[in-house]
């Protein structure tokens, strides 16, 4: 009898803990006001199925920058540039990566899970690799899922950058996509999924030809102003002309080396096409390297950056950023701005 009394105790324990929010997300952030992210009619949507457009900062690769893997400086970003979205680029190339320090990098991103969820921010989880991995990849990403995802924050980004020569989406691409992607299913089968596609995630024009089948799946486009013009933006126009859904995981304000000058032109044009678009973006990145792309200078610390402390880029970004959410800027549709 008493037995009988446990468990009826602990299956009702149970069912409360189900009915309860997966996590409390503070009052006024972008998740308390959007909720879990799907994709319908070729957009992004949020909980209210109303077109959702995040904006945000990518982190530098986590091998190379693992000081910014920190919750100060989710914080920072959440508080002073105003994000609704971080991508932690979590390394998988070269030999002192993901692939080779599983647990080292799945605590980096873990700190940045944690942190965004303090701030009621969404958080990208990138396996940020050129070449394929599909199994560590799978790994990876599941030993995220398992963790994390029943939480509304979450999204995948199953592969950053697949090479250009000799990749082909129907035939290399695709078929990873389906395993990695099929594998975090099997756990969470609902948060945002973000595919690559070859050409450094350029080719989604291919992509589109021949789409993936799983539901609240979105792809990734990538472009640095410097080098990608309107050429790009026709290719990404017939992608969304045939009902994919865009997301903007990684651009630069600079060329495709990372260097040069900012190409300020450019810029604008390619935050006017991702406005009339209803397209999120996020910029690359949070990282101090001593190249034009990082938004901060050498040496600079984990939080509390001032002026002094930003790049040209990171100035313009962080301006950018908080401008659109002092306008609350969600889908405007043709003719916008976010000047």
């Amino acid at each position: 009898m008493q037995w009988t009394r446990a468990l009826g105790w602990l299956a009702s324990l149970c069912l409360l803990s189900l009915a309860l929010p997966a996590a409390a997300q503070p009052a006024g952030s972008p998740v308390a006001n959007h909720g879990a992210l799907s994709v319908k009619d070729g957009q992004i949507v949020d909980q209210h199925g109303e077109p959702f457009v995040m904006r945000g900062m990518s982190l530098f690769w986590s091998q190379w920058a693992p000081q910014y893997y920190t919750g100060e400086t989710i914080d920072w970003l959440a508080k002073d540039w105003q994000v609704d979205v971080v991508r932690a680029a979590i390394a998988a190339e070269g030999n002192d990566g993901a692939r080779q320090h599983f647990d080292r990098e799945f605590d980096k991103a873990s700190r940045v899970i944690d942190a965004a969820v303090a701030n009621g921010l969404y958080v990208i989880v990138d396996w940020h690799a050129h070449h394929a991995f599909p199994d560590e990849a799978e790994k990876f990403l599941t030993a995220i899922a398992r963790k994390y995802g029943h939480l509304p924050n979450l999204i995948y980004e199953t592969w950053n950058e697949p090479l250009r020569d000799g990749v082909d989406w129907s035939r290399d691409v695709k078929p990873y996509h389906l395993q990695v992607i099929g594998a975090i299913r099997a756990i969470d089968p609902d948060n945002l999924v973000i595919a690559g596609s070859p050409s450094w995630s350029q080719d989604v024009d291919s992509a589109a030809a021949d789409p993936l089948p799983f539901t609240n799946t979105a792809y990734t486009l990538h472009y640095y102003a410097g080098t990608h013009r309107q050429g790009l933006r026709d290719k990404a126009d017939v992608a969304l002309g045939k009902g994919l859904a865009l997301l903007v995981t990684e651009f630069g304000t600079v060329d495709a080396t990372g260097d040069g000058p900012l190409d300020y032109a450019e810029s604008e044009l390619w935050w006017d096409w991702a406005e009339r678009n209803c397209v999120g973006w996020m910029a690359w990145s949070i990282g101090d390297r001593d190249e034009s792309s990082a938004s901060l200078k050498p040496g600079t610390p984990v939080a509390g950056w001032g002026e002094s402390d930003l790049t040209d880029s990171g100035k313009l970004l962080r301006q950018k950023l908080r401008s659109a959410a002092e306008r609350k800027a969600a889908c405007h549709g043709p003719g916008a701005s976010i000047r």
